[in-house]
Parts: structure tokens; sequence; C-alpha cells
């Protein structure tokens, strides 16, 4: 399968939901993430993560309304190839920058065919930091991938029988 924009790994998937604290205790208490520390931005949302994948949740009244990218505000330095091939396949596309405590994010925003938002960047230099009780974590390398899942293979399920 080709991979045109050569893509390394998948980081995360953003959810437009009515109750960021109701998403929360549903994918905290449901499927097991862990809320982690976000930039600061100005809208209510959470980031959550396990299984070496992030959940960005965004606040919305609606949540049939897709969060829409405006070309016209681009900012940011995202790599080149990924521009370069949007272009050429005639997506239109938004660059940004997060800069948070001396790290920089650059991100390319575009959509799929049904609307949804799709977000490229380089988010693996982003520490993954638990809001409680846990230490640092950094889910950049098959390496921690690997540890989750033997920690998961570790979990006694025989409260299930």
């Amino acid at each position: 399968m080709e991979n045109p924009l050569r893509l390394k790994s998948l980081n995360h998937i953003s959810i437009v939901c009515r109750s960021v604290e109701k998403s929360i205790d549903f994918y905290q208490n449901v499927l097991g993430f862990f809320p982690i520390r976000r930039p600061s931005f100005d809208f209510e949302g959470a980031w959550l993560f396990n299984y070496g994948i992030g959940i960005h949740l965004l606040k919305s009244d609606d949540p049939n309304q897709m969060p829409s990218i405006n070309p016209d505000k681009s900012q940011g330095q995202p790599h080149i190839l990924p521009k370069r091939k949007l272009k050429e396949m005639k997506i239109q596309y938004m660059k940004a920058r997060v800069d948070e405590g001396g790290i920089s994010v650059d991100q390319l925003f575009f959509h799929d065919p049904d609307g949804s938002m799709i977000e490229i960047c380089n988010c693996d230099v982003l520490p993954v930091v638990p809001l409680a009780g846990e230490a640092i974590r950094s889910c950049s390398t098959l390496k921690c991938v690997l540890q989750q899942q033997q920690a998961v293979n570790r979990q006694d399920f025989s409260h299930y029988a």
C-alpha cells in the first residue's frame, strides 16, 4: 500500500462531544484511557491516552457539527513533503503551530470526503503526562506499545468467567 504522505504513525483521534466530563468518564472508566496534560487552548476539551494512542475531546453543543478549517488563517512551518503532496492532490489544508513549555508542534489540518478533520503533526515530540498519579511517558516508540501490551496481558481477567 502506498504511503504518499510518508506518515510514521497514528498519534490520536479527535472526538467532538457535548460534555467533556461525561466523555472523560466514559473513555476512562469503560475503555481504560487516562487523562493527560494538554497545551493551553482557548476552547474546552481534554486529552486522554492509552494503548499507544491518544483521544482528543473537543466540546461542542452540536456534536454533528464538525470543526472546520480555514486555509486563510494558515501559520507555522510544517514539513514540506506533506504540504507538497496535499497540493498535488488538490486537498485544502491549514497550517498551525502550538508552542507549549519550550516544545513546538507543527500541524497540518485537512478534511476527509465526509468532513472529518485530519491532523498531521510531529506530535511525537510531546511528552505524555498523566494528570494524576503516574510518571511521564513518551510513547513515540514501539517499546512503549509493547510495554503496554505486556501490562494488559499480566492483568487478571478471571473475574470475567
